[in-house]
Protein backbone atom coordinates (compact mmCIF):
# COMPACT_ATOMS: atom_id res chain seq x y z
CA UNK A 1 0.00 0.00 0.00
CA UNK A 2 1.45 3.35 -1.36
CA UNK A 3 1.43 5.90 2.23
CA UNK A 4 3.96 7.99 0.30
CA UNK A 5 1.51 10.72 -1.96
CA UNK A 6 -0.28 11.40 1.49
CA UNK A 7 0.25 13.95 4.36
CA UNK A 8 -2.23 11.75 6.83
CA UNK A 9 -3.06 8.11 5.96
CA UNK A 10 -5.58 6.29 8.77
CA UNK A 11 -6.15 2.11 8.14
CA UNK A 12 -8.84 0.13 9.98
CA UNK A 13 -8.58 2.71 13.14
CA UNK A 14 -11.32 1.99 15.94
CA UNK A 15 -11.00 3.36 19.01
CA UNK A 16 -12.71 2.59 22.42
CA UNK A 17 -13.27 4.68 25.94
CA UNK A 18 -14.55 1.43 28.40
CA UNK A 19 -17.01 -0.04 26.15
CA UNK A 20 -18.48 2.74 23.80
CA UNK A 21 -16.65 2.53 20.86
CA UNK A 22 -16.31 5.99 19.50
CA UNK A 23 -14.50 5.45 16.37
CA UNK A 24 -15.39 2.47 14.07
CA UNK A 25 -13.37 1.50 10.91
CA UNK A 26 -12.30 4.61 9.55
CA UNK A 27 -10.46 4.54 6.66
CA UNK A 28 -8.82 7.88 5.01
CA UNK A 29 -6.49 9.28 2.90
CA UNK A 30 -5.09 13.13 3.52
CA UNK A 31 -3.24 14.87 0.79
CA UNK A 32 -0.42 16.90 1.31
CA UNK A 33 -1.29 20.73 1.01
CA UNK A 34 -5.41 19.53 1.18
CA UNK A 35 -7.73 21.45 3.12
CA UNK A 36 -10.37 18.71 4.74
CA UNK A 37 -12.86 19.18 7.30
CA UNK A 38 -14.46 16.45 9.05
CA UNK A 39 -18.03 17.69 8.97
CA UNK A 40 -21.03 15.83 11.71
CA UNK A 41 -23.04 16.60 14.61
CA UNK A 42 -21.59 16.98 18.35
CA UNK A 43 -20.55 13.84 19.89
CA UNK A 44 -19.59 11.94 16.54
CA UNK A 45 -15.79 11.42 17.36
CA UNK A 46 -14.76 14.60 15.38
CA UNK A 47 -12.56 15.54 18.05
CA UNK A 48 -11.25 12.09 19.43
CA UNK A 49 -10.13 12.05 15.33
CA UNK A 50 -8.34 14.63 15.81
CA UNK A 51 -6.56 14.11 18.70
CA UNK A 52 -5.63 10.67 17.55
CA UNK A 53 -3.90 12.15 14.00
CA UNK A 54 -2.52 14.78 16.38
CA UNK A 55 -0.90 11.45 18.58
CA UNK A 56 -1.98 12.56 21.75
CA UNK A 57 -4.03 9.43 21.61
CA UNK A 58 -3.11 6.00 20.36
CA UNK A 59 -6.14 3.61 18.62
CA UNK A 60 -7.37 0.82 20.16
CA UNK A 61 -7.12 -0.80 16.59
CA UNK A 62 -5.59 0.54 13.40
CA UNK A 63 -2.93 2.69 11.71
CA UNK A 64 -1.91 6.52 11.67
CA UNK A 65 0.70 7.29 8.73
CA UNK A 66 2.32 10.21 8.42
CA UNK A 67 3.90 11.36 5.46
CA UNK A 68 4.42 7.88 4.47
CA UNK A 69 5.18 6.48 7.85
CA UNK A 70 3.25 4.62 10.76
CA UNK A 71 3.54 6.82 13.67
CA UNK A 72 5.50 4.69 16.40
CA UNK A 73 3.90 3.88 19.57
CA UNK A 74 5.88 5.82 22.00
CA UNK A 75 9.45 7.58 22.28
CA UNK A 76 11.21 9.90 20.89
CA UNK A 77 10.35 9.19 17.03
CA UNK A 78 6.72 9.82 18.17
CA UNK A 79 7.25 13.41 19.87
CA UNK A 80 9.44 13.97 16.74
CA UNK A 81 6.41 13.37 14.24
CA UNK A 82 3.60 15.15 17.06
CA UNK A 83 6.43 18.91 16.58
CA UNK A 84 5.71 18.33 13.05
CA UNK A 85 1.97 19.30 13.82
CA UNK A 86 0.37 22.07 15.39
CA UNK A 87 -3.34 21.27 17.35
CA UNK A 88 -5.77 24.97 17.10
CA UNK A 89 -7.88 23.86 20.42
CA UNK A 90 -11.78 24.88 20.27
CA UNK A 91 -11.02 27.31 23.37
CA UNK A 92 -7.50 28.10 23.37
CA UNK A 93 -5.84 27.88 26.53
CA UNK A 94 -2.72 31.01 27.08
CA UNK A 95 -0.29 31.41 29.77
CA UNK A 96 -0.41 34.59 32.08
CA UNK A 97 1.99 36.55 29.63
CA UNK A 98 1.88 39.32 26.56
CA UNK A 99 0.63 38.13 23.06
CA UNK A 100 4.57 38.04 22.12
CA UNK A 101 5.18 35.21 25.28
CA UNK A 102 2.44 33.10 24.04
CA UNK A 103 3.47 32.81 20.49
CA UNK A 104 6.90 32.71 21.41
CA UNK A 105 6.69 29.87 23.53
CA UNK A 106 6.64 26.53 21.01
CA UNK A 107 10.44 28.21 19.70
CA UNK A 108 12.00 28.94 22.77
CA UNK A 109 11.01 25.07 23.68
CA UNK A 110 12.52 24.16 20.75
CA UNK A 111 15.64 26.09 21.90
CA UNK A 112 16.04 28.62 18.98
CA UNK A 113 17.51 31.72 19.22
CA UNK A 114 15.87 34.86 20.21
CA UNK A 115 16.87 37.38 17.17
CA UNK A 116 15.20 34.47 15.34
CA UNK A 117 12.19 34.30 17.47
CA UNK A 118 11.85 38.11 17.73
CA UNK A 119 11.68 37.65 13.56
CA UNK A 120 9.72 35.21 13.34
CA UNK A 121 6.88 36.31 15.99
CA UNK A 122 6.77 39.63 14.37
CA UNK A 123 6.09 38.35 10.86
CA UNK A 124 3.31 35.77 12.53
CA UNK A 125 1.98 38.75 14.24
CA UNK A 126 1.15 40.74 10.84
CA UNK A 127 0.09 37.89 8.71
CA UNK A 128 -3.00 37.14 11.75
CA UNK A 129 -3.77 41.16 11.80
CA UNK A 130 -2.38 41.23 15.47
CA UNK A 131 1.32 43.82 14.74
CA UNK A 132 1.33 46.03 17.72
CA UNK A 133 -0.07 43.70 20.31
CA UNK A 134 3.32 42.02 21.36
CA UNK A 135 3.04 43.34 24.52
CA UNK A 136 -0.59 42.68 25.64
CA UNK A 137 -1.58 40.41 28.13
CA UNK A 138 -2.93 37.24 26.69
CA UNK A 139 -6.08 37.13 29.10
CA UNK A 140 -6.93 40.56 28.20
CA UNK A 141 -7.78 39.19 24.20
CA UNK A 142 -11.39 38.88 22.71
CA UNK A 143 -12.56 35.54 21.38
CA UNK A 144 -11.43 36.01 17.68
CA UNK A 145 -8.41 38.19 18.76
CA UNK A 146 -7.64 34.96 20.85
CA UNK A 147 -8.10 32.50 18.04
CA UNK A 148 -5.80 34.36 15.72
CA UNK A 149 -3.44 34.29 18.36
CA UNK A 150 -4.36 30.40 18.70
CA UNK A 151 -3.31 30.52 15.14
CA UNK A 152 -0.17 32.51 14.92
CA UNK A 153 0.92 30.06 17.66
CA UNK A 154 0.56 27.28 15.38
CA UNK A 155 1.81 28.75 12.65
CA UNK A 156 5.10 30.53 13.61
CA UNK A 157 5.84 26.59 14.00
CA UNK A 158 5.55 26.02 10.61
CA UNK A 159 3.65 23.01 10.89
CA UNK A 160 3.31 20.35 7.73
CA UNK A 161 -0.24 19.96 9.75
CA UNK A 162 -2.83 22.11 10.76
CA UNK A 163 -5.58 21.01 13.21
CA UNK A 164 -8.39 22.48 13.67
CA UNK A 165 -11.14 22.06 16.34
CA UNK A 166 -14.31 23.76 15.80
CA UNK A 167 -12.41 27.06 15.06
CA UNK A 168 -15.42 29.80 14.90
CA UNK A 169 -17.33 27.81 17.49
CA UNK A 170 -17.00 29.89 20.40
CA UNK A 171 -17.66 33.32 17.87
CA UNK A 172 -19.11 35.98 16.96
CA UNK A 173 -20.58 35.63 12.81
CA UNK A 174 -17.87 38.94 12.19
CA UNK A 175 -14.71 37.17 14.06
CA UNK A 176 -15.93 33.67 12.65
CA UNK A 177 -15.76 35.26 9.24
CA UNK A 178 -12.18 37.39 9.82
CA UNK A 179 -11.10 33.78 11.27
CA UNK A 180 -12.38 31.52 8.05
CA UNK A 181 -11.07 34.20 5.66
CA UNK A 182 -7.29 33.83 7.62
CA UNK A 183 -7.57 30.06 7.51
CA UNK A 184 -8.60 30.89 3.64
CA UNK A 185 -5.43 32.87 3.07
CA UNK A 186 -3.21 30.91 4.81
CA UNK A 187 -4.12 27.48 3.13
CA UNK A 188 -3.55 29.65 -0.27
CA UNK A 189 -0.25 31.15 0.50
CA UNK A 190 1.28 27.99 2.74
CA UNK A 191 1.16 24.19 1.35
CA UNK A 192 0.22 23.35 5.09
CA UNK A 193 -2.02 20.19 5.21
CA UNK A 194 -5.30 21.52 7.48
CA UNK A 195 -8.11 18.53 8.52
CA UNK A 196 -10.75 20.83 10.27
CA UNK A 197 -13.71 19.59 12.34
CA UNK A 198 -16.62 21.87 12.14
CA UNK A 199 -20.29 21.22 12.66
CA UNK A 200 -20.99 24.29 10.38
CA UNK A 201 -21.61 23.35 7.32
CA UNK A 202 -21.30 26.28 5.72
CA UNK A 203 -17.77 26.66 6.89
CA UNK A 204 -16.90 23.22 5.54
CA UNK A 205 -18.27 23.85 2.16
CA UNK A 206 -16.65 26.89 1.48
CA UNK A 207 -12.76 26.37 3.03
CA UNK A 208 -12.58 22.62 2.20
CA UNK A 209 -11.23 21.16 -0.75
CA UNK A 210 -12.50 17.45 0.55
CA UNK A 211 -15.45 16.78 3.54
CA UNK A 212 -15.94 14.07 5.42
CA UNK A 213 -18.91 12.94 7.35
CA UNK A 214 -18.85 11.58 10.57
CA UNK A 215 -21.80 10.10 12.48
CA UNK A 216 -21.71 7.72 15.25
CA UNK A 217 -17.77 6.97 14.80
CA UNK A 218 -18.17 6.02 11.03
CA UNK A 219 -16.58 8.04 8.31
CA UNK A 220 -20.06 7.41 6.22
CA UNK A 221 -18.97 9.81 3.10
CA UNK A 222 -16.40 11.75 1.65
CA UNK A 223 -16.20 13.70 -1.42
CA UNK A 224 -16.03 17.19 -2.35
CA UNK A 225 -18.70 19.90 -1.54
CA UNK A 226 -20.88 18.81 -3.93
CA UNK A 227 -21.11 15.43 -3.86
CA UNK A 228 -21.60 15.50 0.03
CA UNK A 229 -24.49 18.19 -0.22
CA UNK A 230 -26.13 17.21 -3.29
CA UNK A 231 -25.62 13.63 -3.63
CA UNK A 232 -25.60 11.78 0.08
CA UNK A 233 -25.00 8.41 0.20
CA UNK A 234 -27.22 7.30 3.14
CA UNK A 235 -30.79 9.07 4.82
CA UNK A 236 -28.58 9.85 7.91
CA UNK A 237 -25.91 11.91 5.64
CA UNK A 238 -28.82 13.33 3.36
CA UNK A 239 -30.55 14.52 6.81
CA UNK A 240 -27.41 15.89 8.37
CA UNK A 241 -26.72 17.91 5.15
CA UNK A 242 -29.64 19.68 4.90
CA UNK A 243 -32.17 17.87 2.49
CA UNK A 244 -35.18 18.60 4.48
CA UNK A 245 -37.30 16.70 2.04
CA UNK A 246 -36.75 12.77 2.10
CA UNK A 247 -39.72 11.19 0.86
CA UNK A 248 -40.30 7.48 1.21
CA UNK A 249 -41.09 6.13 -2.62
CA UNK A 250 -40.98 3.28 -4.97
CA UNK A 251 -39.61 3.23 -9.13
CA UNK A 252 -42.76 2.61 -11.16
CA UNK A 253 -41.01 3.14 -14.29
CA UNK A 254 -37.59 3.88 -15.68
CA UNK A 255 -37.05 4.91 -19.65
CA UNK A 256 -34.41 6.76 -20.58
CA UNK A 257 -31.97 7.85 -17.15
CA UNK A 258 -35.51 9.41 -15.68
CA UNK A 259 -36.83 7.36 -13.33
CA UNK A 260 -40.48 7.54 -11.69
CA UNK A 261 -41.14 7.23 -8.12
CA UNK A 262 -44.78 6.43 -6.75
CA UNK A 263 -45.09 8.23 -3.26
CA UNK A 264 -45.47 6.29 -0.44
CA UNK A 265 -48.55 7.67 1.83
CA UNK A 266 -49.41 10.23 -0.86
CA UNK A 267 -52.86 10.78 -2.24
CA UNK A 268 -53.20 7.60 -4.71
CA UNK A 269 -51.40 7.73 -7.82
CA UNK A 270 -49.10 10.40 -7.01
CA UNK A 271 -45.48 10.12 -9.07
CA UNK A 272 -42.17 12.10 -9.14
CA UNK A 273 -39.85 12.24 -11.54
CA UNK A 274 -35.99 12.16 -11.06
CA UNK A 275 -32.85 11.30 -12.55
CA UNK A 276 -31.45 8.10 -12.05
CA UNK A 277 -30.92 4.84 -12.86
CA UNK A 278 -33.02 2.81 -10.30
CA UNK A 279 -34.74 -0.50 -11.25
CA UNK A 280 -38.43 -0.73 -11.07
CA UNK A 281 -39.70 -1.99 -8.10
CA UNK A 282 -37.03 -0.76 -5.99
CA UNK A 283 -37.83 1.18 -3.21
CA UNK A 284 -35.99 4.15 -2.59
CA UNK A 285 -35.85 8.08 -0.67
CA UNK A 286 -36.47 11.08 -3.02
CA UNK A 287 -34.34 13.76 -1.47
CA UNK A 288 -34.83 17.69 -2.59
CA UNK A 289 -33.08 20.26 -1.11
CA UNK A 290 -35.45 22.85 0.52
CA UNK A 291 -33.65 25.65 -1.70
CA UNK A 292 -34.54 23.91 -5.01
CA UNK A 293 -38.37 23.99 -4.25
CA UNK A 294 -40.33 27.12 -6.23
CA UNK A 295 -43.66 27.88 -4.94
CA UNK A 296 -46.40 29.83 -7.41
CA UNK A 297 -49.80 30.39 -7.03
CA UNK A 298 -52.13 27.80 -8.35
CA UNK A 299 -52.80 29.30 -11.86
CA UNK A 300 -49.63 29.19 -12.33
CA UNK A 301 -48.17 26.35 -15.27
CA UNK A 302 -44.70 25.36 -14.90
CA UNK A 303 -42.45 23.38 -17.42
CA UNK A 304 -41.05 21.74 -14.09
CA UNK A 305 -41.54 17.68 -14.48
CA UNK A 306 -42.46 17.34 -11.04
CA UNK A 307 -45.34 20.02 -9.85
CA UNK A 308 -47.67 19.42 -6.76
CA UNK A 309 -50.95 21.76 -5.35
CA UNK A 310 -50.58 22.05 -1.44
CA UNK A 311 -51.64 24.07 1.31
CA UNK A 312 -49.19 26.26 2.82
CA UNK A 313 -48.93 24.68 6.34
CA UNK A 314 -46.36 27.19 8.12
CA UNK A 315 -44.02 29.92 7.26
CA UNK A 316 -40.89 31.24 9.52
CA UNK A 317 -39.06 33.92 8.24
CA UNK A 318 -35.52 34.12 9.35
CA UNK A 319 -33.21 37.24 7.89
CA UNK A 320 -33.60 37.57 4.22
CA UNK A 321 -35.47 33.98 4.11
CA UNK A 322 -38.43 32.09 4.55
CA UNK A 323 -39.33 28.38 5.49
CA UNK A 324 -42.05 27.48 4.04
CA UNK A 325 -44.28 23.64 4.99
CA UNK A 326 -46.70 22.75 2.17
CA UNK A 327 -49.01 19.79 2.07
CA UNK A 328 -49.14 18.47 -0.79
CA UNK A 329 -50.52 15.10 0.48
CA UNK A 330 -47.07 14.54 1.48
CA UNK A 331 -44.82 16.99 3.32
CA UNK A 332 -42.47 19.59 1.53
CA UNK A 333 -40.12 22.23 3.08
CA UNK A 334 -39.19 25.22 1.07
CA UNK A 335 -36.42 27.66 1.41
CA UNK A 336 -37.46 30.95 -0.65
CA UNK A 337 -36.75 34.61 -0.09
CA UNK A 338 -38.28 36.62 2.03
CA UNK A 339 -39.45 39.24 -1.13
CA UNK A 340 -40.82 36.21 -2.81
CA UNK A 341 -43.07 34.50 0.37
CA UNK A 342 -44.64 38.03 0.55
CA UNK A 343 -45.19 38.86 -2.92
CA UNK A 344 -47.20 35.57 -3.32
CA UNK A 345 -48.60 36.48 0.37
CA UNK A 346 -47.71 33.17 2.05
CA UNK A 347 -49.45 32.48 5.31
CA UNK A 348 -51.15 29.38 6.58
CA UNK A 349 -54.13 28.02 4.90
CA UNK A 350 -52.92 29.43 1.55
CA UNK A 351 -52.81 27.30 -1.81
CA UNK A 352 -49.80 27.19 -3.70
CA UNK A 353 -48.21 24.83 -6.42
CA UNK A 354 -44.37 23.51 -5.53
CA UNK A 355 -42.39 22.79 -8.61
CA UNK A 356 -39.08 21.34 -8.86
CA UNK A 357 -37.02 19.94 -11.47
CA UNK A 358 -36.08 15.68 -12.47
CA UNK A 359 -32.36 17.02 -11.74
CA UNK A 360 -33.06 18.69 -8.39
CA UNK A 361 -34.23 14.65 -6.94
CA UNK A 362 -31.47 13.02 -5.16
CA UNK A 363 -32.37 9.30 -5.24
CA UNK A 364 -31.13 7.32 -2.59
CA UNK A 365 -31.97 3.25 -2.11
CA UNK A 366 -33.86 2.92 1.02
CA UNK A 367 -32.32 0.33 3.72
CA UNK A 368 -34.27 -2.59 4.21
CA UNK A 369 -32.45 -3.30 7.25
CA UNK A 370 -34.41 -1.07 9.95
Amino acid sequence: MNHQSSAIKITDLTHTYGTREVLKDVNLSIARGEVFALIGPTGAGKTTLLRIIDLLETPTSGEVYFQGRPAPQSGRRRLEMRRRMSFIHQKPEFFSSSVYDNVACGLRWRGVKEDVISSKVGNILQTVGLNGNDNRDAHTLSGGEAQRVALARALVLDPEVLLLDEPTANLDPVSATKIERLIRSIAEQRSTTMIMATHDMSQGQHLADRIGVLIEGRLVQTGDATGIFRSPRSEEVAGFVGMENIIEGTIVANKDGIVTAGIAGGPYGVTMEAVSNHPTGKEVHACIRPEDITLAPVTHRSSARNSFQGRVTMVASSGPLSRVEVDCGFPLVALITRLSAEELGLEEGISVVADFKATAVHIIERSTNR
